[in-house]
């Protein structure tokens, strides 16, 4: 028999079994059902019974097992490989530990155990046979005696698929591991035929060849789940496993180097693996794969020099190694060199049945009455998934003559292709819902769903109850607060879009393939119909083709005109006064046209622009709430803003030659952010920007190296007392230089009282020798970061801070004592300010009484928690404490000296009373913490549940250290 696996792995189950008795029956059907289970299980290769001595191979592959499994049959011990293979089980059991778990076939257990009957007879031929070696046969009828002994199943006269099942959740629980699984959709109906035909292209039983296979099929006909499917079900028999999904937007957005990276990270498992550019991922694939048995899934290739430039060769992997290309065009397959290629089948009528069922049921039986009008649902479908979903939403819930009147328009050939199919399903929308379905399926997939509902209601399509209608009917999905259309949908809607003029995309209603939008600018001719233009190029492609944007000034009608990577020349005259939403990267002009007058703008986004000044005098914008003009490093002067009265985010980002703020801000009443980080140039701000600016949130002054002063008096800020109480401050002092900083921050901390709404509050390295007792005072406070001060204790008044869930005191060399921390009654008071929690203290020398910081901090995050689980608002899921000590707190019940530490879940971990874990790891900075290196700590946790992550940086001076959760 061959081996189906590579004797020098490590295994989970080491089968010990009587060949002539058991391989073609028990053992082999105890083989397929560990598979099954994804469980990497070893049997021994009739090649390496050659001889008295066991194997090398075999040796390795006992050692490296975790559990074994020994098959006792009638002519077991006539075998003396299986006594030397079952001597050999018995040491490594007594050594390690490691389970032994007998099976009795055919056997009485007592006959093992005593050694009478069959047994007793072979036995009595070794005594005759080996009597200058009778300890040898001693240390076999122990073996036999001990293993014998141990719990196991007695076979005879039980169903053997019962038995299995038995040993196989044995086997699974013993391993105390759960298998890991790429996730695989719950309503997959009809795929085992599929799978079985593709398991026999791939072989998987020979090691003695590298064998490709493509998965080929027209969109959503179910290539990525069969793939997926397939995956879970063999990636344990291989040393290296790699499933890269969405191949060709991995290259499309970011290039071959990062799908490369991708592809050794997930082989070589290295979270620090260096991959400099495409010559050195080229050697590493070379050296580093050559000698792993590699299973290697690339999805939704949809170009040949994709897989060309990963450099993912046949030749360049181990014997026994499978890659699976996954294409909608079988041509680019047919270049690969390939074994086989699989064309994914449309579900039979009987699986179409069930999951159509499914879907407008939801449920797998069906009614009389509908029986005539779900035959006629499956012949337009043609067995296609995606349009049994999308035909099974559209009619679920409705009554007989609603299917009669929805289903009239079937009455065409059924014979035509799936794309008409899907037609149904967008003809059975409302306008408005139409037009939804087009935006999303050609300019706004993947959007972030508060961006796009903007977007859609300036358009007036309703986007609320818009979206969520597309979503009922299965045409959109809703994940990670982002909106998610199939490839398959989003060819639907494009071609809608292009059918009136196929040839001229300047008669479109939408432009988003830069090729497109190349050639309506090469036209350069007036464009009645088009309203929508949202172009992302391709980085390594928009420096060969040069886009003269005159043709621009000629397009009357846009609404939308959104470019990023566009490498464009020419001149501007003229921009539509309809514009709701112009975002251009890297604007390549000194102002916008003079005769533009966009009273309909609502967000200008300028990034990395070659602004010098935006407009000249006063514009009316009343419709403005968001510009952003980051990185524009010629912008020398802001605009005059007095007829801008509703704007509410003003992004100046590393706006460097800016050299000062326009009075107009001043009208800005309902500014909430206003961010001027890095404008390096700037040196004053007016007075009356807190003064007038009676809306602000947030005010982010950080790297204003050359910023003198903001002078806050204290009569000023009785402005700030109208903020209602869920409004949030934010004010950042960090950064300011020198000396004039202490002028500047002692000036404005007498005013704190004033901000009663404060929320967030950062001092950092402001060189202050004290805090005021009246910090306390801030009732609001949420966030309080005091990093690199002087200061030599902290006010009491500090535990009145009710609503305070972060406080950062690094760098604080004086600071000796820690008071009372605050008790926290108050409920978070908005998601934004609900994600940071902790307690930060490092760098900090001379504190005293560690013992009792660290016994403060566990009660202040427990006491943070239990706020939390009062709250509405999502559980957040971590805090991080970073204090001082050399030493694992005593109520830390387990513990371990190194890198790792296993803990198992008990029951109560699962009950309503259950808060969380709390893991803590010390660790030591050499050297001084002032130097300039980088040094990451990182906490790694892998739960054997649902993988759960999370990330936070605790800025260090000069130092960053990096706690991630890894899962």
């Amino acid at each position: 028999m061959a081996s189906n696996t590579n004797p020098s792995s490590s295994y989970d189950v080491f089968i010990s079994f009587r060949g002539v008795d058991t391989r073609n029956n028990f053992t082999d059907h105890l083989f397929a059902a560990l598979g099954r289970k994804s469980i990497h299980t070893f049997r021994d290769d009739k090649k390496l019974k050659k001889g008295e001595a066991i194997a090398p191979e075999l040796i390795q592959a006992i050692e490296g097992s975790h559990v074994y499994i020994v098959v006792f049959s009638k002519n077991y011990v006539s075998s003396t490989w299986c006594l030397r293979e079952l001597a050999k089980i018995v040491e490594c059991h007594n050594v390690s530990g490691k389970r032994v778990l007998p099976v009795f076939y055919d056997v009485d257990p007592s006959e093992v155990r005593k050694q009478s009957g069959d047994f007793g007879i072979a036995f009595a031929e070794y005594e005759e046979r080996f009597r200058e070696d009778l300890e040898m046969i001693q240390s076999w009828k122990e073996a036999l005696m001990q293993v014998a002994n141990l719990s196991g199943w007695d076979i005879r006269d039980k169903p053997e698929y019962k038995e299995i099942e038995k040993i196989v959740e044995e086997v699974t629980s013993i391993l105390g591991q759960y298998i890991l699984r790429l996730p695989i959709p719950s309503d997959i109906v009809g795929i085992h035929s599929a799978l079985e035909q593709l398991e026999k292209l791939l072989n998987l039983s020979s090691e003695e060849d590298v064998r490709v296979v493509g998965i080929c099929g027209m969109s959503g006909i179910g290539k990525t789940t069969l793939a997926t499917v397939l995956y879970d079900r063999i990636s344990r028999q291989y040393d290296a496993c790699c499933f890269i999904d969405n191949v060709s937007k991995i290259y499309r957005d970011h290039g071959s180097i990062v799908a490369q990276r991708e592809l050794l990270f997930q082989t070589l498992k290295e979270d620090n693996l260096h991959v400099g550019n495409r010559l050195h991922a080229n050697n590493l694939i070379r050296t580093r794969l050559r000698h792993l048995k590699a299973l290697i899934v690339l999805d939704n290739v949809d170009q040949f020099e994709q897989i060309d430039n990963l450099s993912v060769k046949p030749e360049l992997l181990s014997a026994g190694s499978r890659i699976i290309i996954i294409s909608r065009d079988q041509r680019i397959l047919s270049k690969y060199c390939l074994n086989h290629v699989y064309n994914v089948k449309p579900l039979d009528y009987k699986n179409a049945l069930q999951l159509f069922c499914r879907v407008a049921y939801k449920d797998d039986g069906i009614t009389i009455d509908y029986r005539e009008w779900i035959s006629q649902v499956l012949n337009y479908a043609q067995g296609h998934p995606l349009a049994i979903k999308v035909l099974g939403s559209l009619l679920f819930g409705r009554d007989v003559c609603e299917w009669r009147s929805a289903l009239i328009r079937l009455k065409g050939s059924p014979s035509k292709d799936i794309m008409d199919v899907l037609r149904i399903g967008y003809d059975g929308l409302e306008d408005s819902e139409k037009e939804i379905f087009l935006d999303i399926a050609c300019l706004f997939d993947e959007e972030l769903e508060t961006h796009l509902t903007e977007i859609l209601d300036f358009r007036g399509f309703h986007a609320t109850i818009g979206i969520r209608a597309l979503i009922d009917k299965s045409l959109i999905t809703r994940k990670f607060n982002r909106i998610f259309m199939h490839d398959l949908l989003k060819e639907l809607g494009k071609s809608i879009v292009r059918e009136k003029s196929p040839k001229k995309p300047r008669k479109w209603s939408r432009l988003w393939d830069y090729e497109d939008l190349y050639n309506v600018m090469l036209e350069n001719k007036a464009s009645k119909n088009l309203e929508a233009i949202v172009v992302c190029g391709h980085p390594a492609k928009i420096a060969e083709k040069t886009m003269r944007v005159d043709a621009l000034s000629q397009m009357r009608h846009l609404k939308l005109l959104m470019l990023w990577n566009v490498h464009d020349s020419g001149s501007l005259h003229y921009l539509s006064n309809g514009l709701g939403y112009l975002t251009w990267d890297a604007y390549p002009f000194a102002s916008l046209p003079s005769n533009f007058q966009p009273d309909k703008l609502v967000e200008l986004r300028l990034k990395h622009s070659c602004i010098k000044q935006l407009w000249e005098g006063k514009k009316f914008l009343p419709n403005l709430r968001k510009m952003n003009l980051s990185h524009s490093i010629y912008l020398i002067e802001m605009p005059d803003f007095s007829e801008v009265p509703n704007l509410e985010e003003l992004n100046l980002n590393g706006c460097i030659k800016l050299v000062r703020i326009d009075p107009s801000i001043g009208c800005l009443k309902k500014l909430v952010s206003l961010i001027l980080r890095d404008c390096k140039a700037l040196v004053s701000i007016p007075e009356n920007i807190i003064v007038s600016l009676s809306s602000l949130e947030t005010l982010d002054l950080f790297g204003c190296s050359n910023l003198k002063q903001l002078v806050v008096k204290s009569r000023h800020v009785n402005h700030l007392s109208k903020i209602d109480s869920t409004s949030e401050i934010t004010i950042h002092l960090q950064s300011t230089p020198s000396t004039d900083k202490m002028t500047y921050v002692h000036s404005f901390c007498p005013s704190l009282p004033k901000f009663c709404c404060l929320l967030h509050l950062n001092l950092s390295f402001c060189n202050l020798h004290q805090i005021p007792d009246y910090i306390g005072s801030l009732n609001c406070l949420e966030r309080l970061i005091l990093r690199g001060n002087k200061f030599v204790r902290l006010p009491c008044s500090i535990k009145e801070l009710s609503a305070l869930r972060y406080l950062n005191l690094e760098h604080c060399k004086q600071l000796k004592y820690l008071p009372e921390l605050p008790s926290c009654t108050a409920l978070p008071t908005s998601r934004k300010s609900y994600t940071w929690s902790g307690l930060r203290i490092f760098d900090c020398p001379n504190l005293c009484d560690v013992e009792r910081c660290c016994s403060m901090a566990l009660s202040w995050m427990i006491r943070i928690f239990e706020m939390e689980m009062r709250s509405s608002l999502p559980a957040r899921g971590h805090i991080h404490i970073i204090i001082p000590g050399s030493q694992i707190p005593r109520w830390c019940n387990k513990q371990n000296v190194g890198s790792s530490i296993r803990m198992d879940s008990s029951p109560s971990m699962h009950d309503s009373n259950w808060i969380g874990v709390a893991c803590c790891a010390t660790f030591v900075v050499h050297g001084d913490p002032i130097n300039f290196f980088p040094l990451y700590l990182s906490i790694v946790l892998k739960p054997r549940t649902k993988p759960y992550s999370f990330g936070s940086t605790c800025i260090l001076r000069k130092i960053e250290f990096q706690l991630n959760q890894i899962t």
